[in-house]
C-alpha cells in the first residue's frame, strides 16, 4: 500500500495524485509520503508531528518526505531517524528518485529548474472535481513568503498540453477542472508569445465544449488580464468564485510586504466582477500580526472584508520564516498575532453567514461531491438529499447552518 499524506495548497493535492503514480511506477508497495508545505512554522510542527505517528502506527513502512518544507529545510527531517528519504521538489515527480534509496537526501537546486512538464494524472480519488496545474514557482519576492525557495522561478505548462489535459480529464469524467499553479495569473510570462492567463482559459473553455465547469483557485487581482476580463464577462462555464492574494487591507503593510496592490486595487476587483457577474463570491488570503502592523492597520484588513465583500477566508497569524526579510524586521508578540488572527477568522464567520442568508430562496445548480453534498457556483457548501450518482442537481435552498446551506430538490 502506498499512502500519500498532503499538507497545505491545492497545488499539493494535485501534485499528490502524480506522486502516488510515480511511487507507484517505481515499485514501492509499503510506503508513507508527506508531501509536506512551508508556508508557516505550524506546517513543519504539523508534518513531523504525522510523520513520527506514522512510524510508530506502521514501523515497517518506508517513509519518504517530499514537498516544499523538504525542498526549504531538509536539514529538519534528516534529523529524524523515522524518516528513510528525503525528495525535493523537481525529484518527487521522477520515479527514478524514488527507485533509487542510495542518497537518503535528494534535494538539488530548485531555481536550475526552468520548466514546467505538465504531470497526467490518471485519477482524484474520491474527488468530483479535478485540479490542473498550469503554472509552478513565483518570480515575485514578497518579504513573508517562502514558497519561491520551495518552488522556484515561474515556469507555465505550454497551452496545447494544458489544454490536452483539460480534454483529457473530461474524458475521464470530471464535470469540472479547477486550474491551479503558485502564481497562477503570471501563466504564460515564460512562453513563446507570453499567452496570459485569460487566453488560457478562453482556450479551454473553446476547445473542451464538453467541459461543463472551469474554475481558478487562487489570483492576483492586478494581475487580471483582459482576456481574462472578457471571459468573466462572457463564459458562464467560468464558474463566479475568485480566491484573492490580498494578504492585508493596509496600504503601508502591503508596501512593508512587497506586495504589488493595493487596499483599493482589491476592493476595486471585486466590483469590477460583481458588476459583471452579481452572483459572484469572494474568498482571500489574509496575514494578521505581521511585523509593524497596529491595531488600526488591522482594522483596515478588518473593514476590508466588508468593504470587498469576501465571504471565504483564508486567515494565517503571521509566522515568520528563516531567510525571508520579514524575519529580520521587528516582530509582534506571538499572542498578539494569535489573538488578531482569531478576530479575523470571527469577522469571516459573520461575512459567510450573511452570505449564506443571502442565498437561501435563491435557485442552485449543485456539482454533487458526495452522497447528500455539493457545492454551488460560487463555490458554497449544500447540503441536500438526492441519488448519489447524480453529477448535477437543480435544487432550492431552504436555510442555512453555519458551515453550509440546506436544500431540497427544485
Amino acid at each position: 500500500m502506498i499512502e500519500v499524506v498532503t499538507f497545505g495548497c491545492r497545488l499539493n493535492a494535485y501534485e499528490s495524485e502524480g506522486v502516488k503514480a510515480r511511487a507507484r511506477e517505481a515499485g514501492l508497495d509499503n510506503a508513507i509520503v508527506f508531501n509536506t508545505c512551508a508556508v508557516t512554522a505550524e506546517a513543519v510542527r504539523q508534518s513531523r508531528q504525522a510523520i513520527r505517528r506514522a512510524r510508530r502506527e506502521r514501523p515497517d513502512a518506508r517513509i519518504i518526505v517530499t514537498g516544499c518544507a523538504a525542498q526549504t529545510e531538509p536539514d529538519t527531517y534528516a534529523r529524524m531517524g523515522e524518516v528513510d528519504q528525503i525528495l525535493g521538489n523537481a525529484e518527487k515527480l521522477d520515479a527514478r528518485a524514488f527507485r533509487d534509496d542510495t542518497e537518503r537526501v535528494r534535494v538539488n537546486d530548485i531555481f536550475a529548474v526552468k520548466t514546467l512538464a505538465p504531470q497526467f494524472v490518471e485519477s482524484f480519488d474520491g474527488r468530483a472535481r479535478a485540479f490542473l496545474q498550469v503554472q509552478n514557482g513565483c518570480d515575485h519576492r514578497c518579504t513573508f513568503c517562502i514558497i519561491p525557495y520551495g518552488r522556484g522561478n515561474a515556469r507555465s505548462v505550454p497551452m496545447g498540453a494544458a489544454v490536452e489535459e483539460a480534454r483529457r480529464l473530461t474524458e475521464k469524467g470530471f464535470a469540472e477542472i479547477v486550474l491551479t499553479g503558485v502564481d497562477l495569473t503570471s501563466y504564460g510570462s515564460d512562453l513563446p508569445g507570453r499567452p496570459s492567463l485569460g487566453t488560457l482559459v478562453g482556450k479551454i473553455l473553446k476547445l473542451v465544449p464538453e467541459l461543463k465547469r472551469l474554475r481558478l483557485s487562487s489570483i492576483d487581482s492586478i494581475e487580471a488580464d483582459e482576456e481574462l476580463w472578457r471571459a468573466i464577462a462572457e463564459e458562464e462555464r467560468l464558474m463566479p468564485h475568485f480566491h484573492l492574494s490580498a494578504q492585508s487591507g493596509d496600504d503601508l503593510i502591503l508596501k512593508r510586504m512587497k506586495r504589488r496592490h493595493g487596499r483599493a486595487d482589491t476592493i476595486e476587483f471585486c466590483e469590477r466582477v460583481r458588476r459583471l457577474r452579481p452572483e459572484a463570491a469572494f474568498g482571500a488570503d489574509l496575514i494578521a500580526g505581521f511585523p509593524t502592523e497596529n491595531e488600526a492597520m488591522f482594522g483596515n484588513t478588518l473593514r476590508l472584508v466588508d468593504e470587498a465583500g469576501l465571504s471565504f477566508l483564508h486567515v494565517f497569524p503571521f509566522s515568520a520564516r528563516k531567510g525571508t526579510p520579514a524575519a529580520r524586521m521587528p516582530q509582534l508578540a506571538r499572542a498578539v498575532a494569535k489573538e488578531r488572527a482569531a478576530r479575523l477568522r470571527a469577522k469571516g464567520e459573520s461575512a459567510l453567514a450573511a452570505h449564506f442568508a443571502r442565498l437561501v430562496g435563491s435557485t442552485q445548480t449543485l456539482l454533487m461531491e458526495k452522497h447528500g453534498m455539493g457545492r454551488t457556483p460560487c463555490f458554497a457548501p449544500v447540503h441536500v438529499a438526492v441519488p448519489a450518482k447524480q453529477i448535477f442537481r437543480r435544487v432550492r435552498v431552504t436555510g442555512a447552518a453555519p458551515a453550509h446551506l440546506v436544500a431540497e430538490p427544485a
